[in-house]
């Protein structure tokens, strides 16, 4: 029997983790990395340096492969395009991926099958944005001349906003919460569109993770709460602590149904503001494995990786619930302590079931350079040990 080959556009963590997910069925992987030292190149044996935005070397890339798949949503839609015209099965298709890359794309989409969101439009300048919040505010949209604008600085007119570019953001980069027409003119300087949006109340935020297979296939993962830090994921709690089993359910559902109109193949990752009075509305979708489903490594019976590869390649899907009760993701990001494995003596001695994943990187202040998983029956405990070895690796905590 003949293995397929995966091919993998990316070679940063999700791609080094989703190839570990493929050992021990077999499956072949073929990386597209820009370095030989990206994290999946260091482990992958078939990896091929090149730029993912060149459809020659997408093409080449392509040749031996039985599917294409990705570890980010950055190759260009018409790319993707072309590659499913020479008869290469891409998953997710770009007319799915698209609404990951394109946030303004996104927006619309939902709007148009009636999924809960933040108030929103497209803005074309600062002054524009200005407009946005006076809507927000429902109030008017008075110009008070010299640039100012109701609400400036104030809280009030609809201030703050949040402004994001439709593409090309991550962890917090292209995003601003501006609280005045004068911190709007940043997001502009770019020149690409901006998306402006309503500054949520949320008491807290949520991801819903469900993987889809070509034929319909879908599994639903355990909604769970993502701590967020300077715009960072730090810590995934899975399930969501003390969340009502009705809005549970309801996320997933929304969650199975985006992917079932979008077409999704592989993992749907669907971030979600819990309001302060009890509704849950989307904010960002990724299709691809995603931060707020690695404690699925050890907390689910099948994790979000190999689901994935089950998925992409329609093998039929792994069962998504959890083994323990509660599990606890930490990142571990880069410090001013740069030797993490130090600390491995420490940390496994104190805690015999904690699980380490790092990532081959180099350790850089604020960079993502692993996490660690933690299970048990006691949440604060489970917390605990996971805050606590995260600390440790990274150096802040000594003791």
């Amino acid at each position: 029997m003949t293995f397929p080959v995966v091919g993998m556009v990316g070679g940063g963590q999700l791609a080094r983790m989703t190839h570990e997910a493929g050992i021990p069925l077999g499956i072949k992987f073929k990386l597209l990395s820009d370095t030989p030292q990206d994290s999946a190149a260091q482990v992958v044996s078939e990896v091929v340096v090149g730029d993912y935005r060149d459809l020659d070397t997408l093409r080449a890339f392509a040749r031996g492969c039985d599917v294409i798949t990705f570890d980010h949503e950055h190759v260009p839609t018409a790319h993707l395009r072309a590659l499913e015209a020479d008869g290469v099965p891409v998953r997710p298709g770009p007319d799915a991926l698209v609404h990951a890359q394109d946030k303004g794309v996104m927006r619309a989409k939902l709007d148009a099958i009636g999924v809960p969101c933040p108030r929103h439009r497209i803005v074309s300048d600062p002054e524009d944005a200005a407009r946005f919040a006076a809507e927000v505010a429902g109030g008017g949209a008075q110009h008070l001349g010299e640039g100012r604008w109701p609400g400036d600085g104030d809280g009030s007119g609809g201030f703050p906003v949040v402004l994001k570019t439709v593409r090309g953001g991550y962890d917090g980069k292209g995003v601003w919460v501006v609280r005045s027409s004068k911190e709007a003119e940043e997001p502009f300087r770019a020149g690409v569109p901006v998306l402006a949006e309503e500054k949520v109340d949320f008491a807290r935020e949520l991801a819903a993770n469900i993987v889809r297979s070509p034929h319909g296939q879908a599994v639903a993962y355990p909604v769970v709460e993502s701590i967020q830090v300077d715009g960072v994921c730090d810590t995934v709690i899975a399930p969501a602590p003390g969340l009502d089993p009705e809005l549970a359910g309801h996320a997933q559902e929304l969650a199975l149904r985006i992917g079932q109109e979008l077409g999704v193949v592989g993992h749907l990752a669907v971030e979600l503001f819990e309001t302060a009075d009890g509704r849950i509305l989307v904010n960002e979708l990724a299709m691809r494995p995603h931060n707020s489903g690695h404690w699925t490594q050890d907390g689910a019976i099948t994790s979000q990786f190999a689901n994935h590869v089950r998925a992409v390649l329609d093998l039929p899907l792994g069962d998504p619930r959890p083994r323990a009760r509660w599990t606890v993701m930490a990142n571990l990001l880069g410090g001013d302590y740069p030797d993490m494995y130090s600390a491995y003596l420490h940390c496994m001695a104190r805690d015999p079931q904690l699980k380490i994943h790092m990532y081959g990187k180099d350790v850089k202040p604020g960079r993502k350079v692993g996490h660690v998983n933690t299970y048990g029956d006691d949440l604060a405990e489970v917390r605990e040990r996971a805050a606590h070895a995260a600390g440790y690796l990274r150096g802040t905590i000594t003791e």
